[in-house]
């Protein structure tokens, strides 16, 4: 819900926007079509929040392929949700040095866009009508309560649908990202996919990983066999980075031959029971060798004196690691994957998979340069811009629907004792395009 702050706000912040409206515009000669324009809704607008980070790019721009890009979109509207709380930028103050606050009135201000009180004022700019050309949901962080299963309800879908009332009440409809997850719920996920299909209008969705760089440079040829993968992630939270990893891994198994088939069953183990099942061979310990050494943030005693170490030699990762998980998990035509979760022993999220007739291993890290700046959100930027611009993503949304279904299964299979779960609702099939979209400049 909307602040009594924010509704105070609407009306300074409305007409700085069309005061800034008025002053910028260009003449019809130096730009003859008009950029796109684009609504923000997010939970927060705050440094280092996702908010932040990806809805900066469509004000100030990013870098990419060797060059500053102005964006071709125009933020003229947006929606905040919420403001960060005082612990939370005394934390952040603490950790960065400077005081945080909410930074959508002065972007706001600065970039002439209107922050209104209401996702459906957001869309129409205050009229009466849809007044946009796309629709960008950033709904992650902010205080929202966890469920019995430990996710953490943030309202993505709760905002979707929003988003659809305003196209149906309106009759037209225009492309929408949502960021990562699509819900923490499948059914809500898949009703999400629905509403797209039914009003015709283009969805992406995800992670920044699956177009982020990789290190090195990695492709699987689109159609190789592949009979095992392995991803590690940096932290044991399945919501926040498990679900980066397992959509990373995604991306690169999705063009197997034959296509994308769907999950077969998931089970999540932890602690303890993670060793137990690697010394009983659930997973390949080459992969995991190989994935391992991809990684440039290692740990573990490389902290305490700067010693390099193998962290796949016997007895290292179960002496630094006090909290693992695994995410272990079949697809319908076999494959066997696994996600490891190792806190302790690496900063970077990293892949192997085993493809071709001559049991070929390929591994890549998947690069995230550091903060502040955050420049991996530009390929994710980029991509949703062209969705806007273009009326066709990038890649599927399935890969994204699909993940969302595996991750809660991993809660699922948590709260059952860590048996695995059968997900007959995981059987969706659909193909990768013919060439990965992450950055290679």
């Amino acid at each position: 819900m909307a602040g009594s702050d924010t509704r105070r706000d609407f009306l300074e912040l409305a007409a700085a926007a069309a005061l800034a409206g008025s002053l910028a515009q260009p003449s019809v000669a130096k730009e003859r079509t008009p950029r796109k324009r684009i609504a923000i809704l997010t939970t927060l607008w705050s440094y280092l929040h996702h908010g932040q980070h990806i809805g900066d790019r469509f004000l100030v721009g990013y870098p990419w392929e060797g060059d500053w890009h102005t964006p071709e979109v125009e933020v003229v509207s947006a929606y905040v949700a919420q403001k960060p709380t005082a612990a939370d930028m005394q934390s952040r103050e603490a950790e960065y040095g400077f005081p945080q606050g909410d930074l959508a009135p002065q972007r706001a201000r600065q970039f002439g866009f209107g922050l209104y009180p209401t996702i459906a004022e957001a869309l129409r700019c205050g009229g009466d009508s849809l007044a946009v050309d796309g629709v960008v949901i950033i709904a992650e962080h902010g205080e929202y309560p966890y469920n019995e299963k430990g996710q953490h309800l943030y309202p993505r879908a709760e905002f979707f649908q929003q988003v659809v009332d305003i196209f149906d009440a309106d009759g037209r409809s225009v492309p929408v990202f949502n960021d990562k997850h699509l819900s923490y719920n499948f059914d809500k996920a898949l009703a999400m996919v629905d509403h797209g299909r039914r009003l015709g209008f283009p969805m992406l969705a995800g992670s920044s990983l699956p177009v982020t760089w990789r290190m090195p440079e990695m492709e699987i040829p689109l159609g190789a066999p592949i009979t095992e993968a392995l991803a590690i992630g940096p932290s044991t939270s399945l919501d926040s980075s498990g679900f980066h990893a397992l959509e990373a891994l995604q991306c690169l198994v999705e063009r197997r031959k034959g296509g994308e088939t769907g999950i077969q069953n998931v089970q999540l183990l932890e602690g303890d029971a993670v060793w137990e099942a690697m010394h009983r061979g659930a997973w390949s310990r080459e992969l995991m060798s190989r994935a391992l050494s991809r990684s440039d943030l290692v740990e573990g005693i490389t902290l305490v004196d700067a010693r390099t170490q193998d962290l796949a030699e016997a007895g290292v990762l179960e002496e630094i690691v006090t909290d693992p998980k695994a995410v272990l998990f079949r697809y319908q035509d076999g494959l066997q994957a696994t996600l490891l979760m190792l806190p302790g022993a690496t900063g970077d999220y990293t892949a192997a998979v085993r493809t071709g007739k001559r049991d070929e291993v390929l591994s890549t890290k998947f690069h995230l340069p550091p903060n502040p700046n955050v420049v991996y959100s530009a390929c994710l930027a980029h991509h949703i811009e062209q969705m806007i611009l273009t009326g066709r993503p990038n890649y599927p949304i399935e890969r994204t629907l699909l993940v969302s279904g595996l991750l809660e299964a991993a809660h699922d299979s948590r709260v059952d004792g860590h048996r695995p779960q059968l997900t007959p609702q995981l059987a969706i099939s659909y193909h990768a395009p013919r060439q990965s979209q992450y950055c290679r400049s």
